[in-house]
């Protein structure tokens, strides 16, 4: 099993890589000390949120997107062998869960209940803004926020 501490810093040592940037740069532009950045990018140290929004703003990559890659990254490298179908995120306001729901009702009843369960994320993450979680209740969707 992965741990999330080590994937969360395989993820963001990728990005850094992937723009050609130094511990030293990055470290000094999210305000983290050096040893610090490192120990996170080993898996060493488990980053808290905040930390890890510092790092993101440094990276210019936003922080859902790293937890999605993330979330991602550790259900394809499922020790046990189970199946696992990638979770469909929809954007509010951008038609995706009309789109995903008029692809559920051309689907045959039968390859559904063919399809074998798997396990679905815990938490949904959700915008911050009021009118998302007005709209996602208004269509009776439930939204979790901490």
């Amino acid at each position: 099993m992965t741990l999330l501490r080590t994937q969360l810093g395989n993820t963001l040592r990728g990005h850094r890589l992937s723009q050609r940037r130094t511990l030293r740069d990055v470290s000094g532009a999210a305000r983290v000390s050096l040893g610090y950045l490192s120990e996170v990018e080993r898996g060493q140290k488990e980053a808290s949120s905040e930390l890890l929004a510092s790092i993101c703003d440094a990276l210019d990559v936003e922080l859902a997107d790293l937890l999605a890659e993330v979330s991602l990254e550790m259900r394809l490298a499922d020790p046990a062998g189970r199946a696992v179908r990638p979770v469909a995120v929809a954007r509010p306001g951008t038609g995706d869960d009309d789109a995903a729901a008029a692809a559920a009702e051309d689907r045959p009843a039968e390859q559904e209940a063919a399809a074998a369960p798997v396990a679905e994320p815990a938490l949904a993450l959700v915008g911050s803004g009021q009118p998302a979680r007005s709209a996602a209740r208004a269509r009776g969707a439930v939204s979790l926020a901490a």
